[in-house]
C-alpha cells in the first residue's frame, strides 16, 4: 500500500470518531447533568464524603468524581467542600487543587479535540471576540476569568477548549484563579466538620474561608479599575 492510502485509512477512522463524538458528546453531558440534577441530593458535601470515603483510596477516588463533575457542571465547591471535610485544610487544599485542574483540562481537551473547527465559525461574534481576549491574554486571562464567581466552571472548559491556547497556560491559569475558592471553600468544608463534630477552632478556619471569597470577588474588580 503507497503512503497516501496509508494516511488515507488513519485519517477516515479518526474523522469518523470525530463525527461520532460531536453526537454523543453533548448527549452524555445532557444526560449526566439531568440525572445529577434529579439526584442532586447526593451531591450534598456530607453524602459525597460518606461515598468516598469507604474507599482506601479515597484520594483517587476524589479525583475522579471531581473530574465527572467538572464534565457535568455540577459546581466545583461542592467539591472543595467535601476535601475540607475528608481531608483537612492542607491536603484538602492539594487535592481539590489538582481536581479542579483536572477536571478543568479533560473539558478542554474534549472541546479542542472534538469542535476544533468551532472557533472559525464564531470568530466575529460577541463570543467569538470574547475568546480572542482570553487567548491573546494567556494565562493571565484565564485566571481573571477562573475568578468571576458567576461564571460556570464547565462552560468555561468547553468554551476555552476552542482557542488555540496552550494546554500548559490553559491549565496553569485555571490552577491559580481557581485557587481562592478552592482555599475558602476547603476551610469552610474543615470549619463544617469541626463545627458538627463539637471540636474546637472552628471560628479560625470560617474567617480564613470568608476572607478567601471575599478576595476572589474583590480581585475581578480591581482588575477592571486598572484596566480603565
Amino acid at each position: 500500500m503507497t503512503q497516501e492510502g496509508e494516511r488515507l485509512t488513519a485519517v477516515v477512522p479518526l474523522a469518523s470518531l470525530r463525527r461520532a463524538a460531536r453526537i454523543c458528546v453533548p448527549g452524555v453531558v445532557a444526560i449526566g447533568s439531568l440525572a445529577a440534577w434529579h439526584w442532586r441530593a447526593i451531591l450534598d458535601p456530607l453524602a459525597i464524603v460518606a461515598v468516598i470515603e469507604r474507599y482506601p483510596g479515597a484520594p483517587l477516588v476524589f479525583l475522579v468524581f471531581h473530574i465527572l463533575a467538572s464534565l457535568l457542571f455540577i459546581p466545583r465547591t461542592l467539591l472543595a467542600l467535601a476535601a475540607g471535610l475528608l481531608f483537612g485544610t492542607a491536603k484538602g487544599i492539594f487535592w481539590a487543587g489538582i481536581g479542579s485542574v483536572a477536571g478543568a483540562a479533560v473539558g478542554f481537551l474534549i472541546a479542542r479535540y472534538t469542535y476544533s473547527e468551532l472557533f472559525s465559525s464564531v470568530r466575529g461574534s460577541r463570543f467569538g471576540f470574547a475568546l480572542e481576549r482570553v487567548e491573546q491574554g494567556g494565562w493571565r486571562s484565564v485566571a481573571l476569568l477562573r475568578l468571576i464567581p458567576i461564571m460556570p466552571h464547565s462552560l468555561a472548559n468547553y468554551g476555552l477548549g476552542l482557542t488555540r491556547l496552550p494546554l500548559g497556560a490553559y491549565a496553569f491559569g485555571s490552577l491559580i484563579g481557581q485557587l481562592p475558592m478552592t482555599i475558602a471553600y476547603v476551610e469552610l468544608g474543615v470549619a463544617g466538620k469541626r463545627y458538627l463534630t463539637g471540636s474546637a477552632g472552628w471560628a479560625a478556619p470560617t474567617l480564613v474561608g470568608v476572607s478567601a471569597i471575599s478576595l476572589s470577588l474583590l480581585l475581578p474588580a480591581y482588575s477592571r479599575w486598572r484596566s480603565r
